[in-house]
Parts: C-alpha cells; structure tokens; sequence
C-alpha cells in the first residue's frame, strides 16, 4: 500500500482501460469500503476516443457510493471545440449526485507552441464549461504547464489536479496558482478492488466541502459518507 500525505482525508484512484487488464473489472464497493471517497475516470481523448469501461465504471462506482470524477486527454493538436462536445455527450453532464466537476487532462501539447497552446486551453475550457454548467479542473505536471504553456498564470481562476510523485510534503505549483485542489502523488499505488497499480490522489479542501464540491448527499453525516483510509493516468 502507498502511504497519503499526512493529514489527507479524502482520498481516491484515477482510472482507465489500463485498470481493466484483460477486461477485469474494478470492485468499486471495495474501493470505497477501504475509504476512498471518489475517483477519476477517463472519458474521452481527442476526436473519437471512449473509454470502453468508462459506462460500466460510471454505474458501478455510483453503486457504490464513489464520487465520480470525468476527465478528457487533450488532443491539441486537433480542435477543441468538438473535443470538449464529445466529452460532454459521453460523460451525460457533470450536475448530478456525486459529480465532480469536468477535468481537462493536459499533458500533451499537440506540437503547438505555446501561445497556441494557451489560446487551444482557453476555447476547450470555455466550451466543456458551457456544455456541462460547472468551471472544469486543469490537470497538469509542473513540467509541462513550464515549458509547453509557458507556466501561464491564464488560468488560475480554474481549480488545479497537479501531478507531482516526488515525495515532498506538498506539490510543485506552476502557473502562479497560489493551492491545488488534488494531487496525484504516485503513479504507482495499490488499494483493494483495483488489479494492478493505479494513481493515487488527495483532495486539499481548497474548494470548501468535499461534499458540497462533489454534490454527495449527506456527505460526512454518517460513518459510510466520511471514511479515511489507504488510497489505490490516462
């Protein structure tokens, strides 16, 4: 098991296809009884790519009480706008109970220079907003947002899913974001339910109640809403 920071609480895995080798599936009631209290899911890349397990992963997750987080894998060098509507048709709207809020997965600059980067961030944020009715997430590497976005500070007005495995007691922030709301802090975690290894992520309180933020009736008000525990890419 890969030990959480220190004092983190809310606590959960980011998944793929690449948790579902030779079509396992996740037991999501697992993931959560060992006190994980939502998890990332992808959705979408570029222009016609769906997640084969992301319906089945979608269902069984609510099922199980999991906040659900979507997320798409930025394709830049194709355009934004029908990018972010796939997104938004395949995840059905991110407004209902437990839903996060839409998270665009930047990693990739697409072989764009930076101000085209920039400006292709802008449109596709702007529309999945549009589309879905909540500010999307930015997730990053500190890495890249440096180099390949310039470490613009456009953008901090959007909550921040940083990716930082070097083990400190808080993440690298590019951009001028002045907190992050998660961090994936390893690539390489462990929990029940979930065949392999899988990234790991805590959420930081930056946007209030984790409850009110992933629309979780009752969240905290019972021992099944408000578990702490051990934790378990595109």
């Amino acid at each position: 098991m890969s030990t959480a920071p220190a004092a983190a609480d809310t606590s959960g895995p980011d998944v793929s296809s690449w948790q579902h080798l030779d079509g396992t599936m996740i037991n999501w009631h697992a993931v959560r009884a060992s006190g994980n209290n939502f998890a990332m899911v992808k959705a979408t890349e570029g222009l016609n790519y769906v997640n084969p397990y992301f319906v089945q992963d979608s269902l069984l997750m609510r099922t199980a009480g999991v906040a659900r987080g979507t997320y798409h894998y930025a394709r830049p060098e194709l355009p934004p706008e029908p990018q972010a509507a796939l997104y938004a048709a395949v995840v059905l709207g991110q407004n209902g109970p437990l839903d996060l809020p839409p998270v665009l997965d930047m990693e990739n600059s697409g072989g764009l220079p930076p101000g085209a980067l920039i400006d292709w961030t802008h449109r596709y944020l702007n529309t999945v907003q549009a589309l879905t009715g909540r500010a999307p997430i930015v997730y990053t590497y500190p890495n890249f947002w440096r180099t390949a976005m310039a470490d613009s500070n456009e953008f901090t007005g959007y909550p921040l899913w940083i990716a930082d495995y070097r083990g400190n007691d808080d993440p690298e922030l590019p951009g001028g974001w002045a907190n992050w709301t998660f961090w994936q802090y390893t690539s390489k975690g462990s929990i029940p339910g979930i065949s392999g290894n899988t990234d790991l992520n805590v959420y930081s309180g930056a946007q209030g109640d984790f409850g009110r933020f992933a629309n979780i009736p009752n969240f905290g008000s019972s021992a099944s809403g408000s578990g702490t525990g051990s934790m378990g890419s595109s």
